[in-house]
């Protein structure tokens, strides 16, 4: 089996990890699995990348001819190049540089607190910060044609975005030294007539290449100059239905391409370990 590759779309975000031996970024001290039954949808595990790897790992191990070894090249090409992709394209995050909030932004030592790890303060701070860019992001890349207005939106100067509330799930304790990137979605397609929207935001840990938090933002949109909300503005809402239907589309083709990974590391693990006879390759001693 050709596993298709295609060009990276995150060559300037790639991190330097990727540029190592696409087989050594396989291996992971993650423990791979010993079932033998069929993979199980990655669409709900956030340790679906370091499984991944682990797996085409454990193949290895068992050794490989020439045309696997190539095959598993090819996987591990997409997994390092590709990862945030996999991570949070699957969710429907636009993670190219034109969309994302903030991109391997430093962790710094100060951020951390007396607990020695990343003070949870911090991650509200992370996402607010990303979803300015969000904003601005639209104002240069998604729709310049409006660029005053977006650009506006985080000032008290006109209509403007307000937090309403914003509640956070902490994944694992992240540490210095690190790099973040954030990235939003929209939860929903709001309606014309509302005067608030639902943000999902992924800060995602570079350095362990999965979610550290998961944020979710209650947005009101609110006229300062009237002193009260509004709806939805309508170049906002005609942007927002071309964001969603980028969300969709984005979600179903990083679920087709998990699904190629998936095929090419199983035909692997049959290949390699999962049959009869198989035995690990020890190297030679002589």
């Amino acid at each position: 089996m050709k596993i298709r590759l295609r060009p990276s779309t995150l060559s300037s975000l790639r991190t330097p990890r990727a540029s190592q031996s696409p087989l050594l970024r396989c291996l992971s001290t993650t423990p791979p699995r010993s079932s033998n039954s069929e993979p199980k949808p990655a669409t709900n595990n956030s340790r679906w990348l370091s499984e991944t790897k682990a797996r085409v790992g454990k193949c290895i191990i068992f050794g490989m001819n020439q045309q696997q070894t190539r095959k598993a090249s090819e996987v591990c090409k997409i997994l390092a190049e590709e990862w945030r992709d996999l991570v949070a394209g699957r969710e429907g995050f636009l993670v190219s540089p034109k969309r994302a909030g903030l991109v391997r932004q430093g962790v710094v030592w100060g951020e951390m607190d007396s607990m020695g790890h990343v003070n949870n303060v911090m991650y509200v701070r992370y996402a607010e910060s990303a979803r300015v860019n969000w904003a601005n992001n639209y104002a240069v890349h998604v729709d310049p044609g409006h660029k005053r207005e977006w650009s506006e939106l985080a000032t008290p100067r006109g209509v403007g975005m307000i937090l309403k509330s914003i509640g956070v799930e902490y994944k694992f304790p992240m540490t210095y030294p690190d790099h973040i990137s954030v990235f939003h979605k929209l939860r929903s397609l709001p309606s014309s007539d509302s005067s608030s929207f639902i943000l999902d935001v992924l800060i995602l840990s570079e350095l362990q290449q999965r979610p550290a938090a998961r944020c979710v933002e209650d947005i009101v949109v609110y006229d300062y100059k009237a002193g009260k909300k509004v709806n939805i503005q309508p170049f906002m809402m005609r942007a927002f239905e071309q964001t969603w239907k980028e969300q969709e589309e984005e979600r179903r083709r990083v679920e087709e391409r998990i699904e190629e990974v998936e095929r090419a590391v199983g035909e692997l693990e049959r290949e390699t370990w999962n049959k009869e006879g198989a035995m690990e390759d020890m190297g030679s001693g002589t």
